[in-house]
């Protein structure tokens, strides 16, 4: 293989004999690289990237545009992918099984709660939405679909990491460590250690002053978390629903999901979350 050349994803999977495939790869370069570097980038900067002429880098990202995975900026001197791996990623069976299961749940949380909800996934080192719902108030705080969140910034990538193996957590770590190129959070595992005591990440946003961000995990057959399914509360005036309040509707809404995974969420085998104080009648809003 290149040595010159640059690669987002390292290595190859043990055991198994590799059989090189140059134009393939050359392809799968310029899309990780392009995945790497959201505002874009010009024809020079990628082949020069990649250490490739222009003339073979011009052809692969004129086939690339053809098929719809990258597109031109408006001034026409930079690419940049559109959103056809994540709509490829989406047709994947299991995740858009996750997604058609959550979703219902999810309307039923936003309206109960009067909060958005999202559902996010790991990828690399970044946590991916996969679904969104809108709280059905005039205001809130809302994530897009398709965005993309550093995992060690994000309550939803805690919480999932937080449920995962010993092994896939150090795997998960290692892989964020070498695509940020930055070391490992002094007090991540104290943090994690934590999640896995009361059974759902709680914390304040990373990015926006007042926003409470509760997640639990939505776990598979094996009990290992899949996705995270988070609310990020806002506290509005005159609001009647506080956080006890929604913890308790957020976790019956991830084990219904999980449930609906396969896992086995009977109440003994859950950790006990912090019991909300006797709630008092309120009055619903029209939505």
């Amino acid at each position: 293989m290149r040595s010159a050349a640059p690669r987002t994803v390292t290595g190859k999977p043990e055991g198994k004999r590799y059989y090189p495939t140059p134009a393939l790869e050359k392809g799968l370069d310029i899309l990780e690289l392009f995945a790497a570097n959201p505002e874009g980038m010009t024809v020079s900067e990628v082949a020069r990237r990649l250490n490739r002429t222009m003339s073979e880098i011009f052809r692969m990202l004129l086939c690339l545009e053809y098929r719809g995975y990258i597109a031109q900026s408006a001034s026409k001197d930079r690419y940049h992918l559109t959103l056809r791996l994540f709509r490829l990623g989406q047709e994947h069976p299991p995740t858009k099984r996750m997604v058609m299961e959550a979703t219902p749940v999810m309307h039923q949380l936003a309206h109960e709660l009067r909060q958005s909800c999202h559902l996010g996934v790991l990828d690399g080192a970044h946590v991916v939405i996969l679904a969104q719902v809108d709280s059905p108030e005039s205001t809130g705080f809302y994530v897009k679909v398709g965005s993309k969140v550093d995992l060690m910034h994000a309550a939803t990538g805690h919480v999932i990491l937080a449920h995962q193996s010993q092994d896939s957590c150090e795997r998960a770590i290692q892989e964020w460590m070498r695509e940020t190129g930055k070391k490992k959070p002094a007090d991540l595992d104290e943090h994690l250690e934590k999640i896995r005591g009361r059974g759902y990440e709680r914390r304040a946003s990373y990015e926006v002053t007042g926003v409470m961000n509760i997640s639990f995990p939505v776990l598979n057959s094996q009990g290992n978390a899949i996705a995270g399914l988070t609310v990020p509360y806002v506290k509005r005036i005159e609001d009647t629903v506080g956080v006890p309040e929604v913890v308790e509707v957020l976790q019956k809404a991830s084990q219904q999901i999980s449930e609906a995974m396969g896992a086995v969420t009977e109440e003994s085998n859950l950790t006990p979350v912090e019991a909300p104080p006797q709630k008092k009648p309120r009055s619903r809003r029209s939505s």
